[in-house]
């Protein structure tokens, strides 16, 4: 059994080794394989992630921070964590969750992102050979005493069936929202524009609505992530999802604006199509707060500036930037983890 800071220890210096080898040849090899598996997963949004992992999650002294926060568990249990694949890596803080607790994990990736997750968990036993027998890649659950599911709405009415007699995080579609007072700076709508692109908005922190003051004029915003156009022009599967999109506003009259890479339509619905962006006008800041309590289980993030007095709103431009202590769906996954 390795102790509990030969495994932070670990983890530390996976974090350290992404950080120094990102433009070496293995960690090249990484990110091409993961490219060649799922053409969402570019060069560049796979480096975004693994720095993210090594700068947020494996940073020494946050680490150790949190993992202090938590009690060991009374017995070891083995873990199965059903994985999205949304995003890269997007699994792998549940991984780090389940072995930083002393847990076995049986890890299910997701089929879009079997790669990467398999190159982490491999290069940590090679870093620390005694988590060896705490990782198992499987594609049945059954013999799991516990279990972290992330999917969608349908499939966790499905995770809710079969893994209701044992402990369980189980985890449904959320997307993230922006309020707009309309006084933002240029810089703070070109940031916005990285909450709604970064990993081609795929990522339940990704911004697929934004809420604006009655009369806002969207000219100002269009011309601060005009920097995104190429983001969008240049990745087929992108500009055909935004093609889609615009041909079918066009065939059914839907009034929308458009700059030729994103779309803007007014819409209740939180959740957006790729290429799309829903907006809602709104008189007062008070019925803003009243939709997003309403909608609280549906919303990942809210962001937008500190004056308008909505709680724990983020930043503009970090939404996709989440410290090691933010859970999906606001649910600690290291208490309950620790509680089995």
């Amino acid at each position: 059994m390795i102790s509990r800071n030969q495994r932070i220890n670990a983890f530390i210096k996976l974090g350290q080794y992404i950080a120094d080898a990102l433009h070496e040849e293995e960690i090249e090899e990484w990110i091409a394989d993961a490219n060649s598996k799922n053409n969402w997963f570019t060069p560049q949004n796979v480096k975004t992630s693994l720095l993210a992992i090594s700068g947020e999650y494996l940073n020494e002294m946050p680490l150790r921070q949190w993992a202090s926060q938590y009690s060991e568990p009374l017995n070891i249990k083995k873990v199965g964590v059903v994985m999205a694949g949304n995003i890269p890596a997007v699994g792998f803080h549940d991984a780090l969750c389940v072995l930083l607790s002393g847990h076995i994990l049986l890890a299910k990736p997701a089929s879009d992102d079997q790669i990467l997750i398999r190159h982490l968990l491999k290069k940590l036993v090679e870093i620390e050979p005694g988590f060896e027998g705490y990782i198992q890649f499987v594609e049945r659950l059954n013999d799991a005493d516990a279990y972290v599911a992330t999917g969608s709405d349908n499939t966790a009415r499905y995770f809710h069936y079969y893994f209701s007699k044992k402990p369980n995080i189980i985890r449904k579609n959320r997307t993230s929202v922006a309020v707009l007072s309309g006084n933002e700076s240029e810089e703070e709508l070109t940031a916005l524009g990285q909450d709604i692109f970064q990993y081609y908005g795929l990522g339940c922190r990704n911004v697929s609505k934004l809420f604006v003051p009655a009369g806002y004029d969207f000219t100002k915003f269009y011309e601060s992530i005009e920097s995104y156009s190429t983001l969008g022009l240049h990745h087929h599967k992108y500009f055909n999802n935004y093609e889609y999109n615009k041909s079918i506003l066009l065939v059914n009259r839907v009034l929308h604006f458009d700059n030729g890479f994103l779309i803007l339509t007014e819409g209740k619905a939180l959740v957006s199509a790729i290429s799309v962006v829903h907006y809602e006008f709104y008189d007062s800041i008070e019925d803003v707060k009243s939709v997003l309590q309403e909608e609280s289980e549906k919303i990942q993030c809210v962001v937008g500036s500190q004056e308008l007095g909505i709680e724990n709103t983020i930043t503009f431009g970090l939404a996709q930037k989440p410290s090691i202590s933010d859970y999906a769906d606001s649910v600690d996954t290291m208490a309950f983890l620790a509680g089995l």
